[in-house]
């Protein structure tokens, strides 16, 4: 593994370079991963293989659920349940404490979701998604037409007894994280190669939208995965890998991964390690920049 340096800065967030190591393998296609703050471990979704695998420190990988509706993204909320989106069923799911599986989100306006994609949770429980077509394409999901004639970002409440589309103009919205003072929402999408940012109201309302920067390079790869660090950084995968983004939108480089790779996450007792679902593997780096705990 190697590292593209487009600012000395990186240096100081990143390192001068990143050792790769790989934690699993033989996967159909990796994504979604979260890390555990208190129990230790990594729940990372295999949409084709239909399966969660959940990754331990001793080097277990063991099933957490299968089949799982063509689980994507996860996250957790403020009490540590797990929020999901599934590609086959068109939800977004919260598992609660004793295992049992609450729907939240399915259907908008009596149509049915196009495919919740990726997921963030605000600080008050407003969750919000990104619902483009892909899992309803095969392998990535199940083949049917949409119901909806638009991509949408969404945000429900935590009861799921209100669903509010917040944007229609995307062509795939993707990843989504919030600043560190969640008031502003950055949104990309996948099939424009840029970032978009809201205004977060207090109702949880969203103003704005602007493109915020794109993601450049020559070699494979779009946004999809997006997070933030502990300094506010923003980190969304792109051409070659995992770009990383300074508040002021300056690419300081990309870490360059050796598989396409779709989404990440931090992880360990300090949040210096950086998990990557890598299309058929599961890796793992050091940075010199902590993550963020999901609760």
């Amino acid at each position: 593994m190697s590292v593209e340096i487009r600012d000395e800065r990186f240096r100081d967030v990143i390192g001068d370079d990143c050792v790769l190591e790989k934690l699993g393998t033989g996967f159909d296609f990796t994504e979604g991963p979260i890390w555990h703050p208190v129990e230790k471990h990594l729940t990372f979704s295999d949409m084709p293989g239909n399966h969660i695998r959940r990754w331990h420190p001793d080097g277990r990988i063991e099933t957490f659920r299968k089949p799982s509706d063509m689980a994507n993204g996860n996250t957790y909320d403020a009490q540590g349940r797990m929020v999901t989106c599934e590609h086959a069923t068109s939800r977004v799911t919260r598992t609660e404490q004793d295992g049992t599986i609450t729907v939240l989100a399915s259907h908008y306006n009596g149509k049915e979701l196009n495919s919740p994609n990726d997921i963030v949770v605000r600080r008050d429980g407003l969750i919000y998604f990104t619902d483009p077509t892909y899992g309803r394409l095969d392998y990535y999901g199940v083949e049917r037409d949409c119901e909806l004639d638009y991509q949408g970002v969404y945000v429900v409440t935590p009861d799921g007894e209100t669903l509010t589309c917040l944007a229609d103009d995307f062509g795939q919205p993707n990843g989504l994280c919030f600043s560190l003072d969640h008031s502003r929402l950055f949104v990309n999408d996948t099939e424009h190669k840029h970032i978009r940012c809201f205004d977060v109201a207090a109702d949880g309302g969203v103003t704005g939208g602007d493109v915020w920067t794109e993601l450049t390079g020559d070699k494979p790869g779009h946004p999809d995965g997006m997070k933030i660090d502990s300094a506010g950084n923003l980190y969304c995968t792109g051409p070659g890998g995992v770009h990383v983004v300074t508040p002021d939108k300056t690419c300081l480089g990309v870490i360059e991964m050796e598989e396409f790779t779709a989404n990440f996450a931090w992880g360990g007792d300090d949040l210096k390690e950086m998990f990557f679902t890598s299309s058929t593997s599961l890796y793992r780096t050091k940075t010199r920049t902590a993550g963020l705990p999901l609760f």
